[in-house]
């Protein structure tokens, strides 16, 4: 019997109550009908999933099979689309849900029971997976596949015993090549993995233990520990933004973890003063980069590979800084923690900036021992010898007092306080010929870094002004005279007097 709304509305009381709710379930249940996926749009899905899977691309597939599965839940063959689907992005565990709920529906539909087989078998689950190549096997005889699959079980069951003896005598050496070749057979194995780790771990290879213990954290459904023993590893070679990546993971999982939360407040710290140095190193930012890596140190004094991190960074922004003390300090650090080419470097250049000419020639050789091809090395050979030669003539920097990244506002307040204290006439007898001397370095020195060109072929520790230079043996001053400088606006009036 069907109501109509103006019969419902002519109700009185309870009846046109229950007849309102009444209609309002008619009309959601016909919505819920009209959202029913029907064939056409199944096929639909399924068609898409297709292209999508012959185009390699696996996540658009998915969607597309999952939604087919939504409108037929018991199509067989849609599922074991779906689970073969799963099976090529190596989620193993949806992959098996999917193939054994195709066997529930089809017992006898041997493609799912050989696909779940073999991914019992990626997974090292040996037992399982004999069990249904077994199967298999007992309804296809000739199932070639089936049987070079079943004949690795037993083999790699007894080499997994192998391994762990090898494990438990402290045979790690001879256990990784074993373990590798397990995990061609089950590269989905969590134990093989992590077994492999620890094997890497004793010895001392952290770079491939981590990548091991990078894949037992995606194979694993809850990875606090293996996030917490990964984050202390990349800690340990020294990546501490790494590190604070992994154990955010872990907390994820556990807010509050035990280990994890205790170690993220320290790392957060390191992770924070190495970044700070690193930016502040490259916007020229010294005294602020020399800051922050001296706040690692304050919270880490044991882990090296930090402390390396933290002195390889203080080493570069001293030297850059022009604090070629503390310089020789850091960077003598971190290469006793390890060597490197540029840290090598970096120190000769303090050398050469406290003016140890033959310790920064040893040390740009000794980085091209490690890169031959390191062009810094070679070039700061070169400048290091020229400036070695210049050293035994004049150094215009000293002599006004400036350092080499002085601005030319600060090298011409040099020049007039150099230029006044030095003034001939100041002088008398002996005294008068130093400061005639001292007076024309000082001129010298004015002319050389107040010009661009002059001052850059100096800094290369090319003199301008020396007479074997490029000057033509004029001696580099205007006309050949040492004194025509004071002829072009001097603000210096002086007389010489000569006996």
């Amino acid at each position: 019997m069907v109501v109509s709304l103006p019969e419902i509305l002519s109700l009185g009381g309870e009846k046109k109550l229950t007849a309102c709710l009444l209609l309002l379930i008619l009309e959601l249940f016909l919505e819920g009908a009209e959202a029913v996926p029907n064939s056409a749009d199944i096929e639909n899905h399924l068609e898409l999933g297709k292209q999508f899977l012959a185009h390699n691309q696996l996540s658009d597939a998915l969607t597309h099979y999952h939604a087919a599965v939504e409108g037929d839940p018991n199509n067989y063959l849609t599922l074991f689309k779906r689970g073969t689907v799963y099976l090529a992005m190596g989620k193993t565990r949806f992959a098996i849900q999917d193939f054994s709920r195709v066997l529930d529906l089809k017992p006898d539909f041997t493609a799912a029971r050989y696909q779940r087989g073999t991914v019992y078998m990626k997974s090292g689950e040996y037992q399982q997976a004999a069990a249904d190549f077994e199967q298999v096997l007992y309804e296809e005889p000739h199932n070639e596949h089936a049987h070079e699959s079943y004949s690795r079980i037993a083999p790699a069951e007894e080499q997994w015993l192998i391994v762990q003896d090898l494990m438990a005598r402290g045979d790690y050496r001879n256990a990784i090549p074993m373990l590798t070749q397990l995990l061609e057979i089950s590269p989905w194995c969590v134990a093989f993995r992590q077994t492999r780790a620890d094997a890497y771990i004793e010895l001392n290879d952290l770079l491939a233990a981590i990548s091991d213990l990078r894949s037992v954290n995606k194979l694993s459904q809850d990875s606090t520990e293996g996030y917490y023993h990964l984050a202390l590893l990349l800690y340990k070679i020294g990546h501490a933004t790494s590190a604070l990546k992994e154990i955010r993971e872990c907390l994820k999982f556990d807010p509050e973890h035990k280990d994890c939360f205790p170690f993220y407040k320290k790392l957060r710290k390191v992770e924070k003063g190495i970044s700070n140095a690193e930016q502040y190193r490259d916007e020229k930012q010294y005294q602020d980069c020399i800051q922050s890596a001296e706040s690692v140190l304050k919270h880490e004094m044991e882990e090296q590979m930090i402390i390396y991190e933290a002195k390889r960074i203080l080493c570069t922004c001293s030297v850059r800084n022009e604090d070629h003390g503390k310089a020789l300090g850091y960077c003598k650090d971190a290469l006793d923690i390890m060597k490197d080419a540029q840290i090598l470097c970096d120190r000769a250049e303090a050398y050469m900036g406290s003016e140890m000419y033959d310790d920064a020639i040893h040390d740009y050789q000794e980085a091209l021992s490690l890169d031959e091809h390191l062009q810094r090395a070679k070039e700061g050979i070169e400048k290091a010898k020229r400036l070695q030669k210049q050293a035994e003539r004049r150094d215009y920097y000293k002599i006004l007092g400036v350092k080499r990244d002085a601005t030319k506002q600060e090298i011409v307040k040099a020049y007039r306080k150099a230029a006044q204290k030095w003034h001939p006439d100041n002088f008398q007898g002996d005294e008068k010929k130093k400061a005639e001397k001292k007076f024309i370095d000082v001129a010298a020195a004015k002319e050389v870094l107040t010009d661009p060109e002059k001052r850059r072929q100096f800094d290369q520790g090319i003199d301008p002004l020396d007479p074997e230079g490029q000057q033509g043996g004029h001696g580099g001053f205007h006309g050949g005279s040492p004194f025509a400088h004071f002829h072009h606006g001097s603000p210096f009036q002086f007389k010489f007097h000569f006996n």
